[in-house]
């Protein structure tokens, strides 16, 4: 599968990293990990930032982590119109790894607090396209 099936608008087919999708339709979200330094990158990355290595390997990121911070957007860029109000917020899961991601719609803005146990799950669109998202644990 091609990164064109990624998020709710794609502007590129073509990535060293469209494995990721792939991953998305087998319900795992996966970020990558250098086989040299062992340092995780999350989105995925096909060369290392810390030690320029070019050997990296997958590993599915896990399910559950603390929302570190939060926002809600009450307009969109081109192609999400009709998708405000929506939050999005950053997932922490320890040891540097991070994750941002939208938050579900079944959560409501006053729903979320910083420092709640969340969990990020694979989310397939009504049109076919494949992502992630932010929900409550």
């Amino acid at each position: 599968m091609g990164f064109e099936k990624f998020g709710r608008k794609s502007f590129t087919a073509v990535t060293k990293t469209a494995k990721f999708v792939d991953f998305l339709g087998e319900g795992k979200v996966e970020g990558t990990v250098c086989k040299d330094c062992g340092t995780k990158f999350f989105p995925p990355r096909a060369d290392c930032a810390n030690c320029f290595s070019k050997k990296m390997d997958w590993f599915e990121m896990p399910k559950r982590g603390k929302l570190e911070t939060f926002t809600t957007a009450y307009y969109a860029p081109f192609g999400f119109e009709g998708d405000p109000p929506y939050s999005m917020g950053v997932v922490d899961f320890g040891g540097g790894l991070k994750l941002f991601a939208r938050m579900s719609k079944a959560l409501k803005p006053e729903e979320i607090k910083v420092g709640m146990e969340v969990i990020v799950s694979p989310i397939k669109y009504d049109d076919g396209q494949l992502s992630f998202e932010i929900t409550k644990a």
